[in-house]
This record gives structure tokens, C-alpha cells and sequence, in this order.
């Protein structure tokens, strides 16, 4: 290997599936999805959630359906969005059936507490019959209970188990639209999971740590877990389950893909952590750009730097950016030195150069 040169992970082989428009595996690059936080029956609120979800970026939207109000809701909202839709089913085989019925694009049902091998036959029937694509979703904290009484506890050998078992149920009924999870809390259950599933099938995967937590360390602990499964090539949908709104979530995928090269989807911002050299309010020179460079789509990269050690160097390696000296700062763009401001001007017109650089891209 060439000094310098970047070898990008390794995808693992799987079939692909098409959820909606949306191809899933078999090469495809990683989808980013999440979950409404509304209550589904509020179509109202849903439907803002989910057009605000689209603008995040956010490529696959999961709603939560627990009873044939949420239903009849989830009918309506489908009917007014274009980005594909799962129902998330927990406990009643009949609230998935109705929802193929209102043309979801796909389900997902938990093999914990979905009941009886009857009732997946039946979903699996109704979901080959309109092509919908169905996940597979093993939760450790909600395990069946002959498994768990098997293994002593959600094991990842009894997540496995759990979903074999459905899947041999979904195979025996000359069904493949599958996507697989196995999630739990913590991060090494769920990578051993994964790692030990993916020996067995050829299925895609989605990946997430579930209840990872608030949205600092829920990032944290989200981006550990997924940046082992992406470098084993063990994920080909994400979430980044937080407590938090589901914006936040999108955002944080994308964060995490970028920075392993896989996706590239709005502004990196570059920003140093700040020292005694600093003579700016550089924590809120940075916090207020990033506020206002967030709902931009475009890649591109921007550095507010706080001092002249690696402020010059890191901002013409930018496309755009700043390096901070006293009361003032010096912008560069495309690597050159564009013009010096004032402190009081460095939010206002970086952001205006940001803007005119998009601009010049069209």
C-alpha cells in the first residue's frame, strides 16, 4: 500500500431490498433512518415531524403503530409524504396486516412479543403478497422468554437465536425481503451480535445501540458501536437511537459516516477546542455558525480556528474558513488569504461567504 493512500472499509455482501425508492444492501451506500417522537394518531404533528425529518436528510421514517387509531392515522399520513414509512409493531400481528394494507413500504416486528409462529406467517403471507420488506427486529430487552430462561439472559448467541428463528419462518414461506437488527444497550453485546449473525446470513443489516441515551452521551456511545459495525462492514441502515429530537439523530448519523468517509451530507465544521491563546469568544463565534450552517445540505468544509498556531494552517486546508487572531480574525478561502474582520463581523460574513461559495458551486 502506497504511503498516504486510504483503503475504505470493507462492505460486507448482502442481497439487496428496496424499501420504497430506497435500495437497502448489496452495495448500496449506508441509509440513514429514523423514528417520529409524536404521537402517530396526531397526523398533524406527525407529518411536521416527518417533512422536518426529510429536511434533516433522514431517508427512512419509522412510525410507532399501537392501535387502529395509529392505523387509520398512518393511512393519512402516508398519503402526504414521499419518504418511505415503516410501522413499528409491537405485540398485535393485526396492526401490522392493516398497515400493509394502507401501503406502508415496510414493518418491523419484534420476534419477542409478536406471539405465536401463526401469527408471522400471516404478516409474512400479507407482506410477500404486496412486495413490502419486513425487519426483523431483536431487542435484548424485550427477548423471548424460552430463550432467555435457555440462555440465562439476552445473550448475543440468544439474540441470534431469536433471529434465526424468524428467519427460518420468513424463508420456509419463500420470503427474502428481509433487513435484520440486534440491539441492546450496550455496545460489545451488540457488535457480538452482529458479528456473530453475519456468519450465518447474507441478509442487510440495520444498526443502531438502542437507548443509548440524551443526546451527548448517546452520541457517544452510538458512535463507538457503529464505527465497529461500519468497520466490519456490518451495517447497511443506521439509527442513532437518543433521547433527544429525532433531527438530532440524523445529524449524528451523518456525523458519523462522514468522519469514516462513507457519507458526505452538509458542512463539516473544523473548530479547536480552544486555549489560553485564544483572544476571541471563539465557543461563541462557533456555536453561533454552526447554528446557522446547519440546515445546509451542501458539503463543505468550514474551520473556525481560535489562535495563528493552526488556525492558518487548518483554514486553507478548508474550504472556507477563519483563523482568529486579537478582536479580530482573518478569513481564507479556497486556501488563500481573502480579507481580515473584525470580531464582531467573523459570524456574519463567514456565514455570507459560506452562502456565496454554494452559490458559485450551482
Amino acid at each position: 500500500m502506497k504511503a498516504g493512500k486510504i483503503v475504505p472499509f470493507p462492505r460486507r455482501k448482502t442481497r439487496r431490498i428496496m424499501l420504497g425508492s430506497v435500495p437497502i444492501g448489496g452495495g448500496a451506500p449506508v441509509v440513514v433512518q429514523s423514528m417520529t417522537k409524536t404521537d402517530t394518531r396526531d397526523v398533524r404533528r406527525t407529518l411536521a415531524q416527518i417533512k422536518s425529518l426529510e429536511r434533516a436528510g433522514c431517508e427512512i421514517v419509522r412510525l410507532a403503530v399501537a392501535d387502529k387509531e395509529a392505523v387509520e392515522a398512518l393511512g393519512k399520513i402516508k398519503k402526504k409524504v414521499s419518504v418511505p414509512l415503516v410501522a413499528d409493531i409491537h405485540f398485535d400481528y393485526r396492526l401490522a396486516l392493516a398497515s400493509l394494507e394502507k401501503g406502508v413500504d415496510g414493518l418491523r416486528i419484534n420476534p419477542g412479543n409478536i406471539g405465536s409462529k401463526e401469527k408471522v406467517q400471516e404478516i409474512v403471507k400479507a407482506a410477500k403478497q404486496r412486495q413490502v420488506p419486513i425487519r426483523i427486529g431483536v431487542n435484548s430487552g424485550s427477548l423471548e422468554r424460552t430463550l432467555l430462561q435457555k440462555c440465562r439472559s439476552a445473550t448475543p448467541r440468544a439474540m441470534v437465536e431469536s433471529a434465526l428463528e424468524q428467519i427460518k419462518i420468513f424463508e420456509d414461506l419463500d420470503f427474502q425481503l428481509i433487513k435484520v437488527s440486534l440491539k441492546a444497550s450496550d455496545v460489545l453485546r451488540t457488535v457480538a451480535a452482529f458479528r456473530l449473525l453475519a456468519e450465518r446470513v447474507d441478509y442487510p443489516f440495520h444498526a443502531g445501540i438502542t437507548e443509548a441515551g440524551g443526546l451527548v452521551p448517546g452520541a457517544i456511545k452510538s458512535s463507538v458501536g457503529l464505527a465497529l459495525l461500519l468497520n466490519d462492514g456490518l451495517a447497511d441502515t443506521i439509527r442513532v437511537s437518543l433521547t433527544a429530537p429525532p433531527e438530532e439523530e440524523v445529524r449524528v448519523a451523518y456525523q458519523i459516516l462522514r468522519d469514516l468517509g462513507l457519507r458526505s451530507r452538509g458542512i463539516n465544521l473544523v473548530s479547536c477546542p480552544i486555549c489560553g491563546r485564544c483572544e476571541v469568544d471563539l465557543m461563541k463565534i462557533a456555536s453561533e455558525i454552526e447554528k446557522a450552517l446547519a440546515p445546509l445540505d451542501e458539503n463543505i468544509t468550514v474551520a473556525v480556528m481560535g489562535c495563528m498556531v493552526n488556525g492558518p494552517g487548518e483554514a486553507k486546508e478548508a474550504e472556507i474558513g477563519v483563523a482568529c487572531g486579537k478582536g479580530a480574525g482573518v478569513i481564507f478561502k479556497k486556501g488563500k488569504l481573502y480579507r481580515r474582520v473584525r470580531e464582531e463581523q467573523i459570524v456574519p460574513d463567514l456565514i455570507n461567504e459560506v452562502k456565496k461559495l454554494i452559490k458559485e458551486k450551482e
